[in-house]
């Protein structure tokens, strides 16, 4: 099992590139199940959910096949409906081939999802949606089974915009017959990215951007070369790295408007940054305590929330984090409080005291977002700080551990 070593408190300097958002080809992906066509994905990042959805496609029959940068896929000949326990469980974003499969083929077999023990995530939001287009569903031995002589656009009213259940709905609608209008449907960056490529798929949709999708059903989509929008997770997670170490750095790759409410927070907090075209550059800043709390965007991302937290830990006064999306997303407080960190957890609020030295110490993973508030602080304390189970991190990160040190991050991945 790989691990990550790193000797903090060394000075970044240089560019540092974001790849294509993994949380954005995710259902990308899964919705080339709708197209019977040849779909290109250009740029798709080499990590672990990625590989994990290649293996579910291909377990369904779709063919891939990848040269260079390009990856195609061809969803022709469909031999299974199942998406099985073995490949669902280590990820969540498996639900998603439920809402293309049952449009397309009328018929899904899903297990029930895993991925990061964050919080429950239910996906009742998904199901009950799926019935009011005509699907007849059933729960049983951990899957979903979902059948339906053929899904027909409703009005569909989400109780919260969840970003899984949004996607799924909009994948199905593709395909259904009639108009589907979905509203408080979630409004992120990655929702948007789903809309563009069904759209130049032959799609069509009306309300980018906005909490009411309208969607025409249509009978056939054709093929298509696309390429998904930067990691605003990633480049938020190399941002805070530069803070954190007193750096100069320049972030590329992003579109910066999808980090609004981030950069927002960051200049609250005295960071000096330089937004210019698809980059953001981070100079040497004296930051001081700010109160955050997450919601859906364009509020505070809650997957920035533990990234946030590390870099508190160097700000003047006493900072504030009200986590309002996953009741259980505070697991890297007591790793972070190992290397040294000064943290009073209070139900859903942390409260950081700032200005305190950190210290190396031996630390574990917990979850995606954690593992990179772990390497933010690590880069900051006095020592060689060990981070055990970076399968988390190669989940979500396409080599972290190399972009960071080529800008001078003295960090080594070791098999132990």
């Amino acid at each position: 099992m790989d691990r990550l070593c790193i000797t903090g408190q060394q000075k970044l300097s240089g560019e540092i590139k974001v790849s294509k958002a993994k949380n954005a080809y995710l259902p990308i992906i899964a919705a080339v199940l709708l197209n019977k066509n040849k779909v290109t994905l250009k740029n798709i990042p080499k990590l672990r959910d990625i590989s994990t959805i290649f293996k579910l496609l291909t377990n369904l029959g779709v063919k891939i096949t990848q040269k260079n940068n390009l990856t195609i896929l061809n969803a022709e000949n469909i031999t299974s409906f199942e998406a099985v326990y073995e490949l669902v469980k280590t990820m969540r974003a498996s639900i998603l081939v439920l809402g293309p499969l049952l449009t397309r083929f009328k018929q899904a077999k899903v297990s029930l999802p895993g991925g990061c023990a964050i919080g429950a995530r239910p996906i009742d939001l998904h199901l009950k949606n799926l019935e009011k287009m005509g699907a007849k569903i059933s729960l049983g031995n951990g899957y979903v089974e979902a059948v339906t002589s053929g899904l027909v656009g409703a009005n569909l009213v989400l109780d919260f915009p969840s970003v899984g259940a949004t996607e799924n709905l909009l994948m199905a609608a593709t395909l259904a017959e009639g108009k589907t209008i979905i509203e408080n449907a979630a409004k992120e960056p990655e929702i948007d990215d789903l809309v563009d490529f069904l759209v130049a798929m032959g799609a069509k949709i009306k309300g980018r951007g906005t909490s009411i999708l309208i969607i025409e059903g249509t009978k056939e989509l054709m093929p298509v070369e696309y390429e998904a929008i930067g990691d605003r997770i990633e480049a938020a997670t190399y941002i805070m790295a530069g803070l954190i170490t007193n750096s100069e750095i320049k972030v590329t790759g992003v579109t910066p408007s999808h980090l609004d409410s981030v950069l927002s927070i960051l200049v609250d907090m005295g960071a000096n940054l330089k937004i210019e075209g698809q980059s953001v550059s981070v100079f040497p800043s004296n930051l001081k305590a700010v109160k955050v709390e997450t919601s859906p965007f364009p509020g505070f991302p809650t997957d920035v929330q533990a990234q946030l937290m590390a870099l508190m830990t160097k700000a003047k006064g006493t900072s504030i984090i009200t986590e309002n999306i996953f009741e259980n997303r505070f697991m890297h407080v007591p790793e972070l409080r190992r290397l040294g960190a000064k943290i009073e957890l209070r139900g859903n609020v942390a409260i950081i005291e700032g200005k305190n030295n950190l210290y190396s110490a031996p630390v574990m993973c917990t979850d995606l977002r954690a593992s990179a508030a772990l390497v933010i602080a690590a880069l900051s304390a006095k020592g060689k700080t060990e981070i055990q189970r970076v399968y988390h991190l190669d989940r979500g990160y396409d080599h972290l551990d190399k972009k960071l040190s080529n800008i001078g991050a003295d960090i080594q991945r070791e098999n132990h």
